[in-house]
């Protein structure tokens, strides 16, 4: 059967412009599924509804599409900007985008400041700080900065640098600090070995093993034998990471090599660093949302994700093959380096085999992931199994819910629902409740959470019943639709006790199998049953069900700090002159947290409406 827009549809598709510019898709719930651009919006958003459409994934969407919007550009490279920033803030389901929600983490150097200091940080920001990464593991940053300080022994404290204090902390009788609060090293000095970390991390490690090394002869020369150690130390730790960056280019060069492989459940996207001729690193990246798309549109759609966000932006990128879009991509890039960048597709020679090279990573790290992924699917069904057997429950347990509860005595009270489905936990169906009809009272506590759960449960049905229209919406959009295969509340036979007396009260003591998890012992213990279950020690199903209760107890700590520190923000504020009640709740909205408001500068606070600049110092006055 033919597909037929909807008639809302084909008067927008009748009226589209012939402009640039950006459409988003949307559905019946005005969620926005897909986010493209166009050089001809008339002619790109048409040909999604044209009679023959060969890709399925493009059949799926527009059988959603329910409305469309339409933002036009002056120009073809405003309008990537544009998709790259709506991308980024609707996360859409049908766009390709990098895997996971959280920023990869930089080492960034504060250069801004006198005595700069070098920290991890997820967020870049133009504070005149300097940037390098991207890395995937915090693990390898954390590596990466701990050889570092030995070889420039950087600041980590929070003094305010004078050079006159009486006495350096431990870090500089461990030479892992060179003690500028009490002048060991002047401004000049300090800054001028930060520079020397730069340039090693910019893949510059020629200069700074000469320099060391000169230092350490210098030192030997004049009988400085404990300082010529040092620099002997120094010059190893510094070799340790120079034998891995490879001279795989020309000397001067400063490129990235991307490619990728990909299956039918995503890509892996391989980039190699490669700085002064040297390879100073590499990285992997997962993205989703590639099924039916041609490997020219995953291509372009990293390179603008990843660039987005990149600290450095090189001379050069090789890539796999053409994209379309090379021109304009290349511009976008001009503009953020400020100098030339090219984008090229080596035939043949050097460049052709580090392409060469960087696929097969990336074929080789796409297997991996799939077998451990595998793995780890195989360990799920094994504890589904176990836990299936040791509790006597009708099915395996595909879908877990656990409960916690977090307070200070008694104060700021909340409590956790947390959804693992086989086996993994899926955030996207965690609750937080902030509990309102108790104080110090576990159990009461747990009863108007689980109460309030199972009473959306009741509220979600009703609505369904009401409008069958609404089914589909809720059970995706939801976690309150669906009852668990297994509950587990974090206690013994207490909190087991007032779980029971909720599911009765809605009828759901005979649909939803239930087990009290008791911290000490790790004990199971089920309704009607005095006697507890011991899972084996080593077993998956002990192994998944700690992973639920510990996910559960995270997750409820996390919303209680947050819930604390708001109430310290309150009561910091009602201190401060010119802060209302209106402002207040401004400022809690905006900034979130005591910390975050603390950290914030006085511009930053003002910048909140209705926040005027002298109320902001006084902010500051109050917090500093």
């Amino acid at each position: 059967m033919a597909y037929t827009p909807p008639e809302n549809v084909q008067e927008i598709l009748n009226n589209l412009p012939t402009k640039p510019g950006v459409y988003l898709h949307k559905d019946k719930h005005g969620t926005i599924i897909y986010v493209g651009k166009a050089i001809n919006l008339r002619s790109r958003v048409r040909s999604y509804f044209h009679p023959n459409v060969d890709s399925v994934k493009t059949q799926r969407l527009r059988r959603e599409v329910a409305d469309i919007e339409i933002i036009t550009t002056d120009s073809e490279l405003e309008a990537l900007l544009l998709e790259n920033t709506l991308i980024k803030k609707h996360l859409p389901r049908y766009n390709v985008r990098l895997k996971d929600d959280k920023r990869y983490p930089y080492i960034k150097v504060h250069w801004a400041d006198d005595f700069p200091k070098v920290t991890l940080t997820r967020r870049m920001e133009r504070d005149g700080s300097r940037y390098f990464g991207p890395y995937t593991s915090v693990w390898a940053v954390h590596q990466t900065l701990d050889m570092l300080r030995k070889v420039f022994p950087y600041l980590t404290c929070d003094r305010v640098i004078t050079g006159q204090d009486p006495r350096a902390c431990l870090y500089f009788d461990i030479k892992l600090c060179t003690g500028p609060c009490i002048g060991a090293v002047n401004k000049q000095e300090y800054r001028a070995m930060i520079k020397q970390l730069m340039d090693f991390l910019n893949g510059k490690t020629e200069e700074v093993v000469q320099q060391i090394e000169a230092r350490m002869e210098k030192a030997a020369v004049n009988l400085q034998f404990e300082k010529a150690a040092e620099y002997r130390d120094q010059l190893r730790a510094v070799n340790q990471v120079v034998a891995k960056q490879k001279v795989i280019s020309a000397a001067n060069a400063d490129q990235d090599v991307i490619a990728f492989a990909r299956d039918e459940a995503g890509a892996c996207v391989q980039v190699f660093f490669i700085r002064y001729g040297k390879l100073i690193g590499r990285e992997y990246f997962l993205l989703e949302g590639t099924e039916d798309e041609a490997d020219e549109s995953v291509l372009e759609n990293f390179l603008t994700q990843f660039y987005d966000e990149a600290a450095h932006v090189p001379k050069e990128v090789l890539l796999p093959q053409e994209i379309s879009e090379a021109m304009v991509i290349e511009e976008w890039l001009r503009r953020k380096r400020s100098t030339k960048v090219t984008l090229q597709v080596p035939r043949r020679g050097k460049k052709r085999e580090l392409v060469e090279m960087a696929a097969t990573n990336a074929s080789d790290t796409l297997a991996t992931l799939r077998q451990q992924w595998a793995a780890d699917r195989s360990k799920h069904v094994t504890a589904m199994s176990e836990l299936q057997q040791a509790l006597n429950l009708p099915t395996p347990p595909a879908r877990i819910e656990c409960y916690d509860i977090s307070h200070t005595q008694g104060t700021q009270t909340v409590g956790s629902m947390v959804v693992f489905v086989q086996g993994a936990p899926k955030k996207s169906d965690y609750r937080r409740f902030n509990v309102q009809t108790v104080g110090n009272d576990d159990y009461g506590a747990m009863t108007e959470v689980l109460t309030r759960r199972f009473q959306r449960y009741r509220d979600t049905l009703a609505g369904e019943l009401h409008d069958p229209g609404q089914i589909g919406k809720q059970k995706k959009e939801t976690a309150w639709a669906l009852l668990p295969d297994l509950l587990i509340v974090d206690g013994g036979k207490g909190q087991l006790a007032m779980a029971v007396q909720v599911l009765k009260q809605f009828g759901l003591e005979n649909d939803v199998p239930l087990t009290g998890l008791a911290k000490q012992e790790e004990e199971l213990f089920v309704p009607g049953k005095s006697q507890s279950i011991l899972l084996p020690r080593r077993s998956e199903g002990l192994y998944l069900v700690q992973r639920v209760r510990d996910e559960a107890h995270r997750f409820a700590n996390e919303g209680h700090r947050n819930r604390r520190s708001k109430v310290g923000v309150a009561s910091i504020l009602d201190s401060v002159p010119g802060i209302g009640p209106k402002r207040r709740k401004m400022l809690l909205s905006h900034f979130g947290s005591l910390d975050d408001l603390r950290k914030a500068t006085v511009e930053e606070i003002a910048s909140v409406p209705g926040i005027p600049l002298e109320v902001a110092e006084s902010i500051k006055a109050h917090l500093a």
